[in-house]
């Protein structure tokens, strides 16, 4: 009868979250990061949890940070069964989810506190620490972060736990670092949160919060083609974990695919192992995994042989970036236009050729607007440009924060035009490349959709006294695998691939040594004078 009523409330709870859920556009859930668990999710991590936690606890005292409509509370009623629960607490900002979380559980013991978890935790100690936390935090990623939350939001976890997060990190990362500090020793969590931080350079602070501060039970990563939420594109991690310092000789579970009951591989890493780790997505170590990384010196890469950098952010393209005939019409001066490439969609060519003014020979041609006159100057020799200018107000670009920062305003950062660039992002799997290279013959410029590449001097020297060698470099950049690709890049949810300056430069180059072997020795050249940069 129990579980009848009990499966009878889930039922309710799923029809209240489509309700609420439909109150906001798609854009604002993003922006907010209010994305539900899945029923069948939480209660498949809950049962991955007890079965960790074992026989060992025998009261639990639960929470949720962001409880949401409540389904790890749901999850955890039919995994653990009501009389296992000691307490039940569960905390949410948004005052809708709170009502409809305390109408379907509090006649099951939940608890429900409004309020925005972050504060009430800094308060002290008034709410009783849980020994269970199940969560899926609020993804919101870090550029919808005021200046002020972040400072407030990183003094608070440096306070709590010591340890500095990152300016680029989203708010699941305070939320879990928060919550654990919080939590009761010996206590158990398990995590739905976004796999990146496995990746990327923020993660860095959670990464060394999960191998040195508490003892890292488990990892589960989802394949990335395998959204768990469908309306959030981003690829998601379970990470379990137990508030105790790690024993000697500690390994991590790292499952990999499939269901967190049964995943398509696994592995056990050695915690010392997982400490000098770059990327954790190189788990678990087999070959179906393709982020594995072999181990072993890979000898030279790309960095060694050119720098990297992403193009150039307008802070508006609608606005800075017009057809070349649009400009001449309008009468911008020639001058401070400079030739720029079109979206990876709309450059359908691996070759852009040059035509006698510096421009690629394709349709239509493309011009960023790229000034260093102050606009008194701007606007006594050129008006029919400081007209253009002028309408800038109106469109809101001036209010922009990459705009706020230049002077002048319509001044773009400076960049070279590159013999060669890769996109930034992509999709490919198995054999189909997530990513492309390009040569570039022109004098366009690139934006931020694309990683700029610049010869170095070793290889710049050669190119210059042998330029038909381009050709076969070019070549050779075609040959990397998408494998390659894949591994050093990061992944994101729906099987979108984006890959960084540094992570490109990690790419093989031995390909290029084989080739030519001279360029080995300004590949030690560049690698000894680092060391007494």
């Amino acid at each position: 009868m129990i579980a009848q009523r009990q499966n009878s409330v889930e039922k309710r709870r799923q029809i209240e979250q489509v309700r609420l859920d439909a109150r906001r556009s798609e854009a604002e859930r993003n922006r907010l990061g209010q994305f539900a668990t899945p029923n069948v999710l939480a209660i498949e991590i809950v049962r991955s949890l007890k079965k960790l936690i074992g026989k060992a606890r025998e009261e639990i005292r639960f929470a949720d940070p962001a409880i949401g409509s409540g389904s790890f509370f749901s999850a955890a009623l039919e995994v653990f069964g009501r009389e296992k629960l000691k307490s039940a607490l569960g905390i949410e900002v948004d005052p809708a989810f709170c009502n409809v979380a305390r109408d379907l559980w509090e006649p099951a013991g939940l608890e429900i506190v409004q309020g925005d978890f972050t504060r009430i935790v800094a308060e002290g100690d008034h709410l009783r620490s849980p020994n269970l936390i199940l969560a899926n935090p609020p993804y919101v990623r870090h550029h919808h972060l005021s200046r002020d939350e972040k400072q407030r939001l990183q003094a608070l976890v440096k306070k709590m736990t010591g340890i500095e997060v990152n300016g680029l990190a989203g708010l699941y990362v305070y939320f879990l670092l928060l919550a654990t500090a919080w939590m009761q020793n010996g206590g158990y969590s398990a995590w739905l949160i976004p796999s990146e931080f496995m990746d990327v350079n923020y993660g860095s602070a959670v990464k060394n919060f999960l191998a040195s501060h508490v003892t890292l039970r488990r990892v589960h990563r989802f394949d990335p083609d395998d959204v768990q939420f469908g309306d959030a594109l981003v690829s998601s991690a379970v990470v379990f974990f137990q508030k105790a310092p790690p024993p000697a000789k500690h390994s991590v579970e790292f499952t990999f695919g499939g269901t967190l009951e049964h995943p398509q591989v696994n592995s056990m890493v050695p915690l010392d192992q997982l400490r000098e780790s770059r990327k954790w997505t190189a788990y678990p170590s087999t070959a179906r995994n393709e982020r594995y990384e072999p181990g072993g010196d890979l000898g030279p890469m790309l960095a060694d042989f050119f720098r990297i950098q992403r193009g150039i952010a307008t802070g508006g393209n609608k606005f800075f970036i017009l057809t070349r005939a649009a400009a001449a019409r309008r009468g911008l001066p020639e001058k401070y236009l400079r030739p720029i490439l079109p979206g990876p969609r709309n450059l359908n060519v691996a070759v852009i050729e040059r035509d006698a003014d510096g421009f690629p020979v394709f349709e239509p041609q493309l011009c960023v607007i790229d000034c260093d006159l102050p606009e008194q100057a701007v606007q006594s020799r050129y008006p029919a440009f400081w007209d253009y200018l002028k309408t800038a107000q109106i469109l809101g670009i001036r209010d922009g924060y990459l705009v706020g920062k230049r002077f002048p305003w319509y001044r773009q950062e400076q960049r070279e035009p590159a013999p060669f660039l890769c996109t930034y992002m992509g999709r490919g799997l198995n054999d189909k490349k997530p990513f492309r290279f390009i040569w570039n013959k022109s004098d366009a410029i690139a934006t931020n959709l694309y990683l700029m590449l610049y010869p170095l001097p070793g290889l710049a020297a050669m190119l210059r006294h042998a330029p038909e060698r381009a050709s076969e470099l070019f070549h050779l950049m075609g040959q990397i695998t998408g494998h390659e690709l894949r591994r050093e890049g990061r992944v994101y949810g729906g099987g979108l691939h984006k890959i960084e300056p540094s992570e490109l430069g990690r790419i093989s180059a031995i390909p290029l040594i084989q080739r030519w072997p001279e360029l080995s020795e300004t590949a030690r050249r560049i690698e000894t004078a680092s060391l007494f940069d």
